[in-house]
């Protein structure tokens, strides 16, 4: 690692720095493109930085508690332990399910994405509003930019210094251009310092969008690439092709789009997959599972002793005020029923995502329809009065995506108007937000859930999504014995990887297709065996934990970062020796 004079120095030195415009920027990555490194072998026992845009309770932080964990065993010597950091715009209150506690926090204020960065108005003007090239707007904007990134990475070179790590874990920061001033930062601070970077990528802006602009989840990041000043310095920034970055992805189809399309070695790109804790493989009694459902109970509930609905028209008229304290809400067809979470007759869906555009969450509701006109789900619902059924949707809604949760709800209303009053009536749908426990719960004489008991609060996990990056809940629904109806989403070469079509039979999943159009009835029917007689079916669940805990058990993940710190080093001048630190 550079001396942390040197660093202070080169710091100052670019903030004397005349920048003005996009070409400026893109003058300076080419001075840090071609600085010479100090040669000393890095450290990486001196600890391990991850860092994102924030830390919540959402697929990225929970991605990368479990990498952190990893590199904290593969790299702690007997009797100590590798220093884990982590560097965010924001800790959320809820990282704390995931995160923890040993590990530091460093909070790097304004590096956070989209609408919370900088109130969301330097990700709007580039990304929503016309930038032409040369113009004001194009200079303005990339002045600030400039200032934003300098100060991002003056306060990230300080934490590198004082920690003292020499290995950088971005995630996400460096491939989907959340926040442009934050990448720029990462680059600015990773060359300076001579730190090693595992730039971790799980979506980039090209996955989902194009210059053509046919509709792609993503299309506004090219909104302005006709100003190919500006566009010049995000392709190079997303990701950074540094001399000392490995760029760290979740499938083989990002590493080959780099090399092919984006002109980087194959020396330098590595895969790398996700990793079950024990905790998911672990079976619940009956008992158990009917505990953990109160506890859920409880949750929704607000701490009270039963679980009552609101109504779709008291939810829908105060959604702008819940979104901003999203609390876990459970909606009926009427406000004030009550539902009992620890009944046996619960029928139970879980959607273990986000509330946003791709997971097609409203698809939900049509399955749940096309279930109430199949012959035999119907006879089985209605020969027990005490029957209900519950579509639970974990995850916690992003605040840009508030008319999505509408549609939702949209959707819930349409089905539950679908149903004879005696069925909707028993028809339920429940946001959770994240919420893995309350105060209450002691009083109540239960324990708070874990994402891994989410799982196994389900009947059927459901996931409809229109694209994955990976598909993390079809890995750990199989892992917790819970059958799974999915979609074959976008890249289906990514989905067809996590299914392990490509493997021999015995490592392959087995799965219920989530179609794109209508139900047909033997999809209708098996779904029907897998909520009501699901001991009929547990050899599909018997082969979907052996196939999962081979593929992803938490020894698999470790082979692969050393395998990647390895790849990482590969190119290192033979007989340097580890530098001391200051």
């Amino acid at each position: 690692m550079n001396s942390h004079d040197m660093i202070r120095a080169s710091l100052e030195r670019l903030a004397e720095r005349s920048v003005a415009c996009w070409g400026d920027i893109d003058g300076v990555l080419d001075e840090l493109a071609a600085a010479s490194p100090d040669p000393a072998l890095p450290d990486f026992s001196s600890g391990v930085a991850f860092v994102t845009f924030d830390y919540g309770i959402d697929g990225v932080s929970i991605e990368i508690a479990k990498y952190a964990s990893c590199l904290e065993r593969l790299l702690s010597s007997t009797g100590e332990t590798v220093p884990v950091h982590l560097v965010a715009g924001e800790f959320t209150d809820r990282a704390d399910q995931v995160l923890d506690a040993a590990w530091v926090r460093h909070e790097w204020p304004n590096a956070n994405g989209w609408a919370k960065w900088d109130g969301g108005e330097w990700f709007a003007r580039m990304f929503y509003e016309d930038m032409p090239s040369g113009s004001e707007a194009s200079r303005e904007i990339a002045a600030v930019i400039w200032q934003q990134g300098l100060a991002l990475a003056h306060r990230l070179c300080e934490v590198i210094m004082n920690s003292g790590v020499e290995l950088l874990v971005p995630v996400n920061v460096n491939s989907n251009p959340g926040n442009m001033a934050t990448a720029l930062a990462m680059v600015i601070g990773s060359e300076l310092s001579g730190v090693c970077v595992l730039n971790s990528n799980h979506d980039f802006y090209w996955e989902g969008g194009s210059v053509a602009g046919e509709g792609g989840v993503r299309d506004h990041f090219f909104r302005n690439h006709a100003n190919s000043d500006f566009f010049d310095v995000l392709t190079r920034v997303f990701p950074w092709n540094g001399g000392r970055w490995l760029q760290m992805n979740i499938n083989a189809r990002q590493s080959d789009t780099l090399e092919a399309e984006y002109g980087f070695d194959r020396c330098r790109l590595g895969e790398v997959g996700t990793a079950i804790s024990d905790a998911f493989f672990r079976s619940v009694s009956v008992d158990e599972r009917r505990e953990k459902r109160r506890a859920m109970g409880c949750i929704l509930a607000q701490g009270e002793r039963q679980s009552k609905t609101v109504s779709i028209d008291e939810f829908i008229g105060s959604m702008g005020e819940w979104m901003g304290h999203q609390v876990p809400r459970l909606l009926g067809r009427v406000a004030g029923t009550e539902l009992d979470f620890g009944h046996d007759g619960l029928v139970y869906l879980l959607q273990p995502t986000r509330v946003v555009d791709r997971k097609r969450i409203d698809r939900d509701c049509v399955l749940i329809q096309a279930l109430f006109t199949h012959a035999d789900f119907v006879r089985r619902f209605e020969e027990s009065p005490e029957r209900r059924l519950l579509l639970h949707v974990s995850g916690p809604v992003p605040i840009e995506h508030q008319s999505v949760l509408l549609d939702v709800v949209e959707a819930f209303r349409e089905l539950i108007e679908s149903l004879p009053e005696s069925f909707a009536d028993r028809v339920f749908l429940a946001f959770s937000v994240g919420t893995e426990e309350h105060a209450a719960m002691a009083d109540l004489g239960l324990k708070r859930v874990y994402i891994h008991d989410i799982y196994k609060l389900a009947d059927l996990v459901v996931f409809p999504s229109e694209t994955e990056g990976r598909g993390l809940p079809i890995v750990e629904s199989c892992a917790s014995d819970v059958p799974i109806v999915c979609s074959r989403y976008e890249p289906e070469i990514v989905f067809a990887g996590v299914i392990g079509e490509h493997l021999p039979e015995e490592q392959q999943i087995k799965y219920s297709f989530f179609p794109p159009g209508s139900f047909p009835e033997d999809l209708l029917e098996e779904l029907t065996l897998l909520l009501f007689e699901p001991e009929a079916c547990q050899a599909r669940f018997t082969h979907n934990r052996g196939a999962v805990k081979s593929r992803y058990g938490t020894t698999a993940l470790e082979g692969t970062f050393r395998r990647l710190l390895d790849q990482l080093l590969v190119d290192w001048p033979a007989g340097v020796e580890k530098k001391a630190r200051e």
